[in-house]
């Protein structure tokens, strides 16, 4: 049963009731079936190259208008501005007041959902409609829409039922929606049969002359063939055939709360405090279920770069972000003097596969709830040079040891990046380690130097043993290792695959160096021989 999940980037949603006119101040709230319905139709024709309605369209729409959907609505107010728009009258320049009114949805999300059973087919076909629609209503209602799994415990506004009455706190509202394609094929073809009565063909095989058949053309034009064609049929088309609303609709009454558009800003409501967690772990896969074109390992660096870019623009939706577990900055935009506590970002491949198939997100002050909401809201990322976008999705929160709980072939990858349960001594790179600062032959920037001093600032033992290894760099050589946006680049765009060794046992992650919170400089444990 599909559900789709619409925000409002503007933070507006502009729509008038059938029926009446834009200077009386009425909003369409929630948006109506049939205007769904147009919209879907519309959009096919626009972003998707149809020159018809195709097969698998039709069969999707035809379901949609069997049921009458239901609606989880955000907190919502009422809004208007008033504008006097000139006007020539003779030769006289006058001016005309016009209200211009909406519904100020600003960051809540819009929850529709059919209760039909659909095809994969028209699931796909959906899905690339609801991604491709680019408003609702009027122009300036922007939204952005996904198909979603997520369902509330309540719809807040739902089709009335013959005889069915609410308390306080409920209203009803008329919206328009499509007859159901049975009742209106029935319905058509009476209107068809009573039409064409006057104008019968004549009998045997002999043809009809021209006249009749025009007859018979104008007789049938107002009654489109199918539902389709009703919802395809423009203004003009419509009121040129005498009709006063498009045919194939229908007046329907929803239940919704009372306070569902309130008039001012709407009530604070109250929820719940999410609990912050140091980890989150998210599955990369792409729209096709195929593996192949995901990231290689070797674009660690861009792909977590682009993940991170991603939820802190949703974050701050054009304003300034202050979440300083993601940014690394506090309120004054100043560097956190923790500087290693804020959010590691680790794309990491856990199949073993070479390609990168899960996020590792994790901030030892911990992700608070806005970081959190941000994490969960990114449904998508893309791959510069990929086969296209890339589909995210949570897998699960909480504490580091709780990505032990994940099954095999997983277990033994993550066993790998945090080292058992008693922690390891030894540990070789994943991702290539680059310095950051300018290696030098004495002082504090050495090789070995620098390497400890990575480690000090994350309050972690200096080693008993660094070492070099060629072969390990060899391999690690293909990595990205630079940043393409947004941070400095390495003082020496090198990267090398080290050993380290320690006196006693440590745990991870463990990521040291340049854009170690990117996912360079990653290191793994090394079971002991046996």
């Amino acid at each position: 049963m599909p559900t789709v999940r619409m925000r409002f980037p503007g933070g507006r949603y502009h729509a008038t009731p059938w029926g009446h006119h834009v200077n009386e101040g009425l909003i369409e709230w929630p948006p109506s079936p049939w205007r769904l319905l147009r919209a879907l139709i519309a959009t096919g024709f626009s972003s998707q190259g149809w020159s018809e309605v195709p097969p698998i369209a039709r069969s999707l729409i035809s379901r949609l208008a069997t049921v009458l959907p239901v609606y989880r609505l955000p907190a919502t107010s009422a809004a208007h501005t008033r504008h006097y728009m000139p006007y020539i009258e003779g030769k006289a320049q006058k001016t005309t007041l016009v209200f211009d009114t909406w519904a100020n949805v600003g960051d809540g999300e819009l929850l529709i959902h059919w209760p039909c059973e659909l095809q994969s087919e028209e699931s796909d076909v959906l899905g690339d409609l609801v991604a491709a629609l680019g408003y609702l209503g009027r122009s300036e209602s922007w939204v952005d829409g996904a198909i979603t799994d997520d369902a509330p415990d309540e719809w807040n506004a739902i089709p009335c039922k013959d005889g069915e009455r609410r308390g306080p706190g409920w209203e009803q509202v008329s919206l328009m929606a499509a007859i159901p394609p049975d009742d209106y094929a029935t319905w058509q073809q009476a209107r068809v049969d009573a039409a064409l009565a006057p104008f019968p063909l004549p009998e045997g095989k002999k043809k009809p002359p021209a006249k009749l058949e025009k007859s018979r053309r104008s007789a049938v034009a107002p009654y489109p063939l199918d539902l389709v064609a009703c919802l395809t049929a423009d203004t003009a088309w419509w009121k040129s055939h005498g009709w006063s609303q498009p045919p194939g609709s229908q007046r329907v009454l929803y239940w919704r709360r009372s306070d569902a558009l309130e008039v001012g800003v709407p009530t604070v409501r109250r929820t719940t405090a999410v609990r912050p967690v140091t980890t989150m772990l998210l599955a990369i896969t792409t729209p096709s279920g195929n593996r192949s074109p995901l990231p290689p390992v070797a674009r660690t660096l861009p792909q977590a770069e682009l993940f991170h870019r991603a939820i802190v623009g949703r974050l701050g939706k054009g304003r300034r972000v202050i979440c300083p577990e993601l940014t690394g900055r506090d309120e004054g935009n100043e560097p956190l003097r923790d500087c290693h506590n804020h959010a590691h970002t680790i794309p990491v491949d856990l199949d073993g596969d070479g390609h990168l198939d899960h996020i590792i997100v994790y901030a030892v002050m911990g992700l608070r709830d806005a970081a959190q909401s941000a994490i969960r809201s990114l449904r998508r990322t893309w791959t510069k040079g990929g086969s296209g976008d890339l589909q995210l999705a949570v897998v699960g929160s909480g504490s580091l040891d709780s990505l032990r709980q994940l099954p095999a072939p997983f277990k033994h990858e993550i066993e790998g990046l945090l080292a058992p349960p008693q922690g390891a001594t030894v540990w070789e790179s994943l991702t290539p380690f680059v310095f950051p600062r300018f290696p030098k032959k004495r002082g504090k920037d050495t090789f070995d130097g620098q390497v400890e001093a990575e480690l000090a600032s994350r309050g972690l033992p200096k080693p008993e043993r660094i070492d070099f290894d060629p072969e390990l760099t060899k391999i690690l050589r293909h990595f990205v290792r630079r940043r393409t946006r947004g941070g400095s680049p390495p003082k020496s765009d090198a990267g090398y695959g080290l050993r380290l060794t320690f006196a006693h046992p440590i745990k991870g992650p463990l990521s040291l160096g340049y854009a170690s919170h990117y996912g360079l400089g990653l290191f793994r444990a090394v079971p002991p021989a046996e």
